[in-house]
């Protein structure tokens, strides 16, 4: 039998993976720099939260086995991933 967390994390994923065909079809239909760009732009909110949700879910999974310090220190690594692909 499939965990539950992780069929959510993997139809997360697929959800994601679907969103991004469709708005390369999109593009490709719209056939212009201009709204493909803008298509584009979409695609970089969906991008985090897959990858925040994804995680959340997971974490929830593993937080029975976890100590608090480990879940922190992951809270952390996340938080990082972030500052880095927002900072400009």
């Amino acid at each position: 039998m499939i965990n539950k967390i992780v069929l959510s994390m993997a139809m997360l994923r697929m959800l994601s993976g679907s969103i991004e065909l469709i708005a390369a079809i999109v593009m490709l239909r719209l056939n212009q720099v201009d709204k493909a760009l803008l298509v584009n732009s979409g695609l970089a909110v969906v991008g985090p939260l897959i990858l925040i949700s994804t995680t959340t879910i997971g974490l929830i999974g593993m937080s029975d086995k976890l100590s608090f310090t480990k879940l922190l220190w992951v809270g952390i690594g996340v938080t990082c991933i972030f500052i880095g692909i927002l900072k400009k």
